[in-house]
């Protein structure tokens, strides 16, 4: 489906090129972008997935933690126009935010696996309880974040159309990959998350599997957070909220079961572009915005549907 969506964008793009500026450098990037932070987040959302739980707080967790970032590294005097300023304080900020990022996931899994309940429940709860939260640190204003060298670069650099969010989000996803897919603990989440009974019978922890895989879902949630802020050199204390659902999307758009146990690295990637790539063109052809809503959900029914035909042909 991708690989058809790009065919029918690059050949309108050739024979419309004054009307549907597909392959425009400035377009290519700012797709680019846009496919970026999502995408980082959808690592650690599609990790859980695989494990058998969710999080639907990913998306508060983005506007709250970026927001952290941005008040430890602005009160260090990591703020570009400070003086002096300090070139450490925007990296305290971000391990800060990062490391309260983990601690997040793993308050979620000790709610969700002691008491028994779906993790859809308690990171609902999540949700509406780090956008509170969000709203009583800062308030609703806007909050600049620009912060000094090299942090500055790493994160909100560009390499041609290439922007520093495009990086590491390959980067993660080639790390993402060789942990998923070759290393042990990889094993664990696709075993935790198809059969959880079959786990425990081969040794497997699945309360310790599954503490990890909340603990990088909220660690990628304020990475990319931070990211973006980056990128846009201010916060919106609401900016984040319904990324969680696109996320999700992009994983099961990917080939994701919604009941765990499968799924891979290079879905969340393909998914995710196919999305936003979506969005690109609806965008390109001044389409109204609810259209992306509308295009996005009928992915979702066709891709579950395609995959549970797949499944009952290979089975």
């Amino acid at each position: 489906m991708f690989i058809l969506v790009q065919i029918v964008c690059v050949i309108a793009a050739l024979i419309f090129p004054d009307s549907f500026r597909y392959l425009v450098p400035a377009n290519i990037s700012v797709t680019l972008k846009s496919i970026a932070v999502p995408g980082i987040m959808a690592l650690g959302v599609g990790i859980l997935m695989i494990a058998g739980e969710y999080d639907l707080s990913v998306g508060a967790q983005y506007s709250l933690l970026s927001i952290i970032c941005a008040e430890v590294s602005n009160h260090f005097m990591g703020d570009i126009a400070a003086d002096p300023s300090s070139a450490l304080a925007p990296f305290m900020g971000m391990a800060f935010a990062l490391a309260l990022g983990v601690l997040i996931g793993i308050a979620h899994a000790f709610i969700t696996l002691r008491f028994n309940i779906p993790s859809f429940i308690t990171t609902l709860g999540g949700m509406l309880f780090w956008k509170g939260t969000t709203l009583f640190v800062h308030g609703s204003s806007a909050l600049r974040f620009k912060p000094t060298e090299p942090f500055a670069t790493l994160f909100g650099g560009e390499v041609g159309v290439v922007h520093a969010s495009m990086i590491w989000f390959l980067v993660f996803a080639v790390i993402f990959y060789f942990l998923l897919h070759h290393h042990r603990m990889g094993n664990h989440f696709f075993a935790v998350g198809g059969n959880r009974n079959a786990a425990v019978a081969i040794g497997i922890n699945p309360v310790r599997t599954k503490t990890v895989a909340f603990a990088l879902a909220g660690f990628m949630a304020a990475f990319s957070g931070i990211v973006a802020a980056s990128r846009v050199g201010s916060i919106q204390p609401g900016g984040g909220l319904g990324m969680e659902l696109q996320t999700i999307a992009a994983c099961v758009i990917g080939g994701f079961a919604l009941t765990g146990g499968r799924g891979s690295i290079l879905g969340i990637v393909l998914g995710t572009a196919l999305v936003f790539t979506i969005q690109d063109v609806l965008l390109l052809l001044r389409a109204p915005a609810f259209y992306f809503d509308m295009f996005v959900g009928a992915l979702i029914v066709l891709a579950v549907v395609m995959n549970t035909a797949v499944r009952r042909v290979r089975g």
